[in-house]
């Protein structure tokens, strides 16, 4: 791995993170038409055709079992039932609202690292979860007359999605990063697909095309993001996952003309300042580890 090229890596996830709200947007458009779990499994099931030709420039053997199927397999788990809680989200709910509360993942990690990573939890690090979760009090709005019951599915994504973040660092060695995309694909695609006869609504010309478009942007972004993590460590480009927020209320306004109002900025730029905090002070602490 080349690590001495932070600045590419930087701008490669920057770029991922603004492709992938575009994902979320074709999401969203085709859940007004289509059963959530149908554009859960066309995610997946675009995103595996994408991936092929990828697999095979690279000449990568994805069709043999992988090493760890069982770790593999629980991981894609956790990312499929993040995906399936976040498209309930976003039906009903605006884009930036529910990535906001996805962002709760950081928090979750630090608090729950020192039972499953074993990593060390010190008052920084607590601070700065309890921090952000003042944060999703605020964006959640738990107390409001019209509290969004829903917007707890965007909640639930987050905690997968912690999961799916911790499973992918204990076995970050396991396997060439593309067959582990690859592999998340294959388990969300089979899975989803054994449930289409009971919901399958035929898509007409443009929901394929929609859909198409959604696989691509999946497979885009998460490309993008792969080839950042080749030129810089995951711990410096973390606090530029944030930069999806200003991606998902840029194409929220163009596509829904919704902008978050000032209490939900307040409650946005808290979650984000507290994953960033803790991100940077990662970064900094395994830099003094290591130097």
């Amino acid at each position: 791995m080349d690590t001495q090229r932070p600045m590419l890596g930087i701008c490669l996830m920057v770029a991922g993170m603004l492709v992938v709200p575009f994902l979320d947007v074709c999401a969203k458009i085709l859940g007004q038409t289509y059963p959530v779990m149908e554009v859960v499994w066309a995610r997946y099931f675009f995103h595996f055709l994408w991936l092929l030709p990828l697999l095979a420039w690279k000449r990568l053997a994805w069709w043999r079992w992988p090493a760890s199927a069982g770790s593999q397999g629980l991981r894609g788990l956790f990312l499929l039932a993040c995906t399936l809680c976040f498209f309930l989200s976003i039906q009903s709910n605006p884009i930036p609202n529910s990535l906001a509360l996805l962002f709760v993942a950081p928090l979750i990690i630090t608090a729950l690292s020192p039972l499953i990573l074993r990593e060390r939890l010190d008052l920084r690090r607590a601070g700065a979860a309890g921090f952000g979760f003042i944060g999703v009090l605020i964006v959640l709005q738990p107390a409001a007359d019209d509290f969004a019951f829903s917007s707890l599915w965007a909640l639930a994504a987050g905690v997968c999605y912690a999961f799916y973040i911790m499973s992918t660092r204990k076995m970050s060695q396991r396997a060439k990063p593309l067959l582990g995309l690859m592999y998340i694909a294959i388990v969300g695609l089979v899975l989803m697909s054994l449930m289409m006869p009971f919901v399958w609504v035929a898509p007409d010309l443009k929901g394929w095309g929609i859909m198409a478009l959604m696989g691509l942007f999946a497979a885009t972004g998460h490309f993008l993001i792969i080839k950042a993590c080749e030129y810089a460590p995951a711990s410096l480009l973390a606090p530029f996952n944030y930069t999806e927020i200003v991606g998902a209320c840029t194409i929220s306004y163009l596509f829904f003309a919704y902008l978050p109002d000032a209490l939900m900025w307040l409650g946005i730029g808290i979650i984000c300042a507290s994953g960033i905090y803790t991100s940077v002070y990662e970064y900094r602490r395994q830099s003094a580890a290591r130097g």
